[in-house]
């Protein structure tokens, strides 16, 4: 299996303005496509904007969600992927026939679409539908997989989609900086962000402390060490609607290192060329054979009714 060159993605995205949003994913592409890379990836509804849908009626999800892989943003992703030879990553609201709305991720190459999450637990408004399937696809002879930000947090959906077979699972968020029960945890004063500049070394201190990334690797590494796979962390920066998020896209390796992250306050890309060889030298990868399923299948199978709270959302 060759290597397979990945770029993360942080960008400050516009709520609801898919043409600027679009036109800053192609920008971006060909920078990754300048540095090698033969695959990017984007944040959560980095097409559409995300924190703002909290207050949109139904009506207005239906008008700014699209249908897949029939919509233009496919189209124009595919677009896209054809000029630069890429493979691309990106998020958005989806409606299929019947009016149904999902959180959705998809892939797409300068064939088309390759494949397509729906996120299996979206909040951000009470009108979409959770997914209800894991997804595991290949690039270039990698198997991926796509978890969606809440995804992550439920340490069986990395499991399960590691056990179906991927080495790569692309984890897009809008994460961060907001309100928790957790110590630390909160707001980033937006005001900051007017003159960013001038305001670098607080927000610095604010985006890693313990309200943005000092949370962050509390878990994230320990869901690739413990799996051996490869998690491509993709997160905005700036102003998501009223929302200051501090992005740091990054890419783990399946020791729980980091090997490329974004750390300026700017739009970012980061870079980084994965290997097969870790993929089996890991500790997690023994682990995962050493299971003995017969202990907890009934235990993890156990009846169970879903509760998702999410602190600053319901406040």
């Amino acid at each position: 299996m060759e290597n397979l060159k990945i770029a993360s993605v942080q960008f400050e995205n516009r709520s609801g303005d898919k043409v600027y949003n679009l036109d800053l994913i192609k920008k971006l592409t060909a920078e990754a496509a300048e540095q090698g890379a033969d695959v990017v990836a984007f944040h959560e509804c980095s097409i559409t904007g995300y924190t703002f849908a909290r207050n949109l009626s139904r009506e207005d999800m239906l008008e700014l969600a699209e249908l897949i892989p029939d919509g233009p943003s496919v189209n124009a992703l595919t677009a896209i992927a054809k000029e630069y030879k890429m493979t691309i990553l990106a998020g958005l609201f989806e409606k299929d026939i019947a009016g149904n709305l999902f959180k959705a991720y998809i892939c797409v190459d300068e064939t088309g679409l390759i494949a397509k999450h729906r996120k299996l637990h979206p909040f951000i408004n009470p009108h979409l539908s959770p997914g209800t399937a894991y997804t595991v696809f290949e690039i270039k002879g990698w198997k991926c997989g796509v978890l969606i930000c809440y995804d992550n947090n439920i340490i069986e959906n990395v499991r399960a989609t590691t056990l179906l077979g991927a080495q790569v699972i692309f984890m897009p968020h809008v994460t961060m900086c907001t309100p928790s029960t957790r110590p630390g945890a909160g707001f980033v004063d937006a005001k900051l962000w007017e003159n960013k500049e001038e305001n670098a070394t607080l927000l610095r201190e604010e985006f890693d402390g313990l309200k943005g990334r000092s949370w962050l690797m509390k878990w994230l590494p320990a869901r690739a060490y413990d799996n051996a796979i490869y998690a491509v962390f993709s997160n905005p920066i700036g102003m998501d609607d009223d929302q200051l998020k501090n992005g740091c896209a990054m890419i783990i390796d399946p020791y729980g290192d980091i090997m490329t992250e974004c750390r300026s306050l700017d739009n970012e890309i980061c870079v980084a060329e994965l290997t097969a060889d870790k993929l089996v030298k890991a500790g997690g990868y023994r682990y995962i054979k050493a299971r003995k399923p017969a202990l907890y299948r009934d235990i993890l199978g156990k009846e169970h009714v879903s509760e998702q709270k999410v602190v600053w959302l319901d406040k």
